[in-house]
Formats: structure tokens, sequence, C-alpha cells
């Protein structure tokens, strides 16, 4: 399939109804999901930081943190928290700035992909991306007493997810109309340039932050590069079992 695609006659106007008539673009222009998705993550951080004990915000994390360590006991002898926690941890932070920090990704690469695949898949997807970034971060830490949390896995997968659409060649991305572009195969994206030195930046970035070297200032937290990993791996091989077919 071409990575490239004629823009549509009115632009303005899509098969969603995003885009307002007069065609300015409103400065946020956000899909609903992704907003309502916002203040849930906002609001779950509020409860855990302004917790009146802080037994609250430790019980919460025992019973929502993904942690590998919980799969080397047999199941039957445990909670049901191994079951849940794979999805859960993705709605829970343990600062400000790493909330911010998320959301602010979020926003950017969930916007086309949510435009694209609709309110139902998306939730699908953040379910699945979720799990898959958290078994890969355990595959990589099996049996370790590590807990994770926050949404960066998802968000690492709704930036694979965008780059097989979202990058029409020789227009860099584009968050406003991406939406509309054909997808492109596993294969053919990386034929666009743009993609290649952002996956490539994306992937350099994560490598210096598994030797050590973070990109930005994390307070006393370790940031899980390979949840990032799997989750792009995910987002990027696997988005056409969650797109519409046009």
């Amino acid at each position: 399939m071409s990575d490239r695609a004629d823009m549509p006659a009115n632009p303005t106007e899509d098969e969603h109804g995003v885009e307002g008539g007069d065609g300015r673009q409103p400065i946020f222009n956000l899909p609903t999901s992704l907003v309502v998705t916002v203040g849930v993550l906002a609001a779950i951080y509020l409860f855990q930081a302004y917790a009146p004990l802080e037994q609250v915000d430790f019980w919460i994390l025992v019973q929502f943190a993904f942690s590998p360590a919980r799969y080397v006991y047999p199941l039957s002898e445990q909670g049901f928290e191994w079951l849940w926690s794979p999805v859960t941890y993705s709605l829970l932070h343990g600062s400000f700035q790493h909330l911010a920090f998320n959301v602010l990704w979020l926003l950017a690469f969930g916007a086309p992909v949510v435009r694209r695949i609709g309110t139902v898949r998306y939730l699908l997807f953040w379910i699945f991306s979720a799990a898959a970034s958290a078994f890969f971060h355990a595959a990589i830490n099996w049996g370790e007493p590590t807990v994770l949390i926050g949404a960066s896995g998802v968000v690492s997968a709704l930036m694979g997810a965008a780059c097989r659409f979202a990058f029409p060649r020789d227009r860099g991305y584009d968050r406003t109309f991406g939406h509309l572009y054909p997808r492109q195969t596993i294969i053919g994206a990386f034929a666009n340039r743009t993609v290649v030195t952002f996956v490539a930046l994306w992937l350099a970035g994560n490598l210096l932050i598994a030797v050590g070297l973070p990109l930005f200032d994390a307070g006393s937290d370790a940031i899980a590069w390979d949840a990032h990993i799997g989750g792009f791996l995910f987002g990027y091989l696997l988005f056409g079992l969650f797109d519409r077919v046009r």
C-alpha cells in the first residue's frame, strides 16, 4: 500500500465530523474519550496524592500496581490482583511530573488514533497494550519485586500505532488530519523517512534510559524503558487488528 495519500477535497470535514466547517482549527480539538481519559488519570492521581492516610496509597499500590513477582507464586494462593493489575497499573502515577509527561504525549499521539478507531476500539487498545507493556516488562524482570505504574506503555503503543498512518510522506506528523490517511503495512511505513527518524530517536532515547542515562529528571523513580518498548511494538505491529475497515 502506498504511504502517500491526497488530502480530502474538504479536509475540514470528515466522516466523524471532527473538524469545523469554517476551515479553522480550535486549539484544543480533542476526542471526548481522550478528554475523559485525562480526567480519570488526574482524579486517580489526586486521590492518591491527597489520601488522608498513607495506608490508603499503599493499599492502592498493592491492589492495582503491576509486579512481575506476582507470577512466580501459585495464582491459587493469592488474591485476584494478578488478573487486573496488568491493566490497572496504567491508571496510576507516582508524581505530578510523571502524570503531566504522560498526559502531554497521550494528547499528542492519542488524538489521531482515537479519531480513527473510535471509543470502543480505543478502550480495547488501552487494555491490551497495557497488558502487553506489563508482560514485556515482566519477561525482562521475571520474578523481580519491581512495581510498575504509569500510562507510558500505553502512550508508547499509541505512538507505534500512529506511525502506521499519521506520518504522510513529506508532511511530517499530522495530529489533526492524520486519521484520514490509509494504513501502511508494517514494512511499508519504514519507506517514510520521517517515521524512520522518529522511531530511531525514540528507540535511542529508551536505550539511553536502559543504560542509566535518563533524558529527563525522573526523581527517585526508575523509568520502565522495557514497558515503553513492549507497548510500542504492540501498537506498531498489531494496530491493524483495531483499525476500522475502510
